[in-house]
């Protein structure tokens, strides 16, 4: 009866939305938990079908004030016009299915979006993924904010189901993209909130290198709070997803390492370190490789995060190689294109192998670099690393000399003015190495 209704009152889907909502606001009051109905749900209301019992008691009574009729009579059957009218009309079915399915069909071939349109967000995901690393995290944010509305506004506008897959893969890119941000911008719940958001557009794209990206988003936020246990959980569950290439391997086998070597477990961490060195099948994927950029891993991400691990295991010796072979390999790219985080992890890795071995003229050597980031993307990662180089430089071995005392003040200083600096001091002392 709903859509005979609609039919004798000439109400098109569109207008049932718009009449919905302003009687929704009548009958109900304005608010936030007000009944909506969204155009795909108003045609399978008018499909029938719908059992009114199962709806709630606020959307029954916007629709009982739409048309006068009772939620039961509105899902029941159309009335007859002519009460001596045969119970079943063949011929009147078939002509309504018919006619049903070309303005159905005609209705689905409307809505759709131009192909060139989605080509150009791929690219602008894509163009966000490849400089992440050269901008500042709240300006990704604000970018990957405007992707995502725009992706969200051609979800609404296609029904055609290649597009809401390719848009579904993208907007779980920038949704990830956005976690990321969110992290280096010291906002963990939220940036575990955003990747588990991303996981669930990759598990309903079923597009498996964005649900292994997504959990090792969450195992390196689970290391930098003080959970590395879970960060092993997550980093290994990720690596069970088809379809990864190398660099994907390799990044998930060196956040387990660090998960480990957190946790004391040197063979561990040892054996995934030398794995995520040793990955060389050369298979790839559409998202760590082809995308790349933030959803790659570079070699001197590889180089900083081992001297990450070998700080966790006490192996000076190895972090400061590993850490000067990041710097190394990070000063060969265009000055445009260096990772700040990157330059400055390693940077810092490196003053705290050397102050492990009490050299705290060749740790303020080390530190150069750090100084020159800017204010704005002096991320977590980074200010992690200095917030343990400013409580290791508080042990009774340097107190009353004046170098380690002038690196601590600095290295304080650098904290504060940071922009991203959210961290709270038991945050910073739960990963002393």
């Amino acid at each position: 009866m709903l859509k005979q209704l609609c039919n004798q009152q000439d109400m098109d889907v569109p207008r049932m939305v718009e009449e919905f909502a302003k009687t929704a606001d009548a009958v109900i009051g304005k608010g936030p938990n007000n009944p909506t109905c969204s155009e795909r749900t108003a045609k399978r209301w008018r499909a029938g079908g719908v059992d009114p019992a199962r709806l709630p008691p606020d959307t029954r009574r916007v629709l009982e004030c739409m048309f006068g009729r009772r939620a039961a009579e509105l899902f029941g059957p159309p009335e007859r016009d002519d009460p001596a009218a045969p119970a079943f009309d063949l011929e009147h079915v078939i002509d309504m299915t018919a006619r049903d399915a070309q303005n159905d069909a005609s209705a689905t071939a409307a809505a759709s979006v131009s192909d060139t349109s989605l080509d150009q967000l791929a690219d602008d995901v894509q163009a966000l993924a490849r400089e992440y690393a050269s901008i500042a995290p709240i300006q990704a944010f604000h970018r990957g904010r405007e992707l995502q509305q725009q992706l969200h506004d051609q979800r609404d506008r296609t029904q055609i189901p290649a597009q809401q897959q390719r848009l579904l893969e993208l907007l779980g890119q920038t949704t990830a993209l956005l976690a990321v941000s969110a992290f280096n911008l010291g906002a963990f719940d939220n940036a575990r909130r955003l990747a588990r958001s991303a996981d669930l557009y990759g598990e309903a794209a079923r597009f498996e290198p964005l649900r292994a990206y997504c959990d090792g988003i969450l195992a390196y936020i689970a290391y930098f709070t003080g959970m590395p246990g879970e960060a092993v959980a997550k980093a290994r569950r990720a690596q069970t997803y088809g379809g990864l290439g190398d660099v994907a391997r390799r990044r998930l086998l060196a956040i387990e390492a660090r998960a480990h070597g957190y946790l004391g477990d040197v063979e561990p961490a040892l054996r995934a370190l030398r794995l995520s060195e040793e990955v060389a099948s050369g298979a790839r994927d559409s998202l760590h490789d082809d995308v790349g950029g933030e959803f790659g891993f570079t070699a001197e991400r590889l180089a900083m995060s081992s001297s990450s691990t070998a700080l966790l295991i006490n192996d000076a010796p190895q972090a400061e190689q590993a850490a000067r072979r990041a710097l190394a390999l990070i000063e060969q790219r265009p000055a445009a294109a260096r990772s700040a985080h990157v330059l400055g992890s390693a940077a810092a890795d490196l003053a705290m192998a050397r102050l492990l071995a009490d050299d705290v003229d060749a740790a303020c050597e080390a530190l150069e670099p750090v100084w020159d980031i800017p204010a704005d993307q002096r991320v977590t990662g980074v200010l992690v690393r200095a917030g343990q180089i400013q409580h290791y430089l508080t042990r009774p071995t340097f107190r009353g000399a004046p170098v380690p005392r002038e690196l601590r003040d600095r290295v304080e200083d650098f904290t504060r003015t940071a922009t991203t600096h959210q961290l709270t001091g038991p945050t910073l002392l739960q990963l002393e190495a």
